[in-house]
């Protein structure tokens, strides 16, 4: 009978041993399982780092840009409220300087219908003194605002400076030379305050046909001179 009872406790024991290895295993496979959770985790949450991280980047790229657009702006407003500034003082008083240029013309006009060979009474040669004086002195305040005279006699006719009010003939001149100003014209600084209204040469009609018919002549004999080459 003992025997009996030996037999069965080793094969209880025996039956025992394999349910503590399977135990083991299971225990091995949780932490294996867990291990690999918490790896999923931590990658999980570097890429979420990771997504923030170049969000923050972009964001930082976007404001960097607008900064640089925005002090870009207003260097533009910067330099444009100074050229204005500038601007506004050379040409502030340019409608008062057009204003005034009629009362010069005028008083040009008064001097130059004086005869300087005749005899004056002396209340006129003062007259005529004080006339000068208030000429001088009204150039004088034009040149210290930036105004002065076109030079037009015996230039070249320039529609940017002159109008043309009449055409005089004349054979010694090229066509479109100033032979006469009618009216004086008036620069501010670098821009246009009255053009010049002036006379202009052109070549008398015979000569104007003869010089047309010597341009043909030429170019007809260098068409020939092409066509035999």
């Amino acid at each position: 009978m003992e025997k009996d009872k030996e037999q069965i406790e080793e094969e209880i024991n025996e039956s025992h041993e394999p349910q503590d290895v399977d135990d083991s295993m299971e225990d091995n496979i949780d932490e294996t399982n867990s291990e690999n959770n918490d790896k999923a985790v931590e990658s999980e949450e570097e890429g979420i780092e990771e997504t923030e991280v170049d969000i923050l980047k972009e964001e930082i790229k976007t404001l960097k840009e607008e900064k640089i657009r925005v002090l870009a702006e207003m260097e533009n407003l910067r330099k444009r409220f100074e050229r204005e500034k500038i601007d506004s003082i050379k040409y502030g008083s340019v409608n008062f300087a057009r204003d005034i240029l009629s009362p010069g013309d005028n008083l040009e006009r008064a001097l130059s219908a004086i005869n300087e060979e005749e005899e004056h009474p002396q209340s006129i040669k003062n007259l005529i003194e004080g006339l000068l004086m208030v000429k001088k002195e009204l150039s004088t305040a034009l040149e210290k605002n930036g105004i002065t005279k076109i030079d037009s006699l015996d230039k070249k006719f320039d529609p940017n400076l002159h109008q043309a009010m009449m055409e005089i003939e004349n054979n010694d001149l090229d066509e479109g030379i100033v032979v006469q100003e009618i009216q004086t014209g008036y620069m501010m600084h670098d821009r246009l305050l009255r053009p010049a209204m002036v006379g202009v040469s052109k070549k008398p009609q015979k000569a104007a046909e003869v010089e047309s018919d010597k341009e043909s002549q030429s170019d007809n004999d260098d068409s020939e001179k092409e066509a035999k080459n």
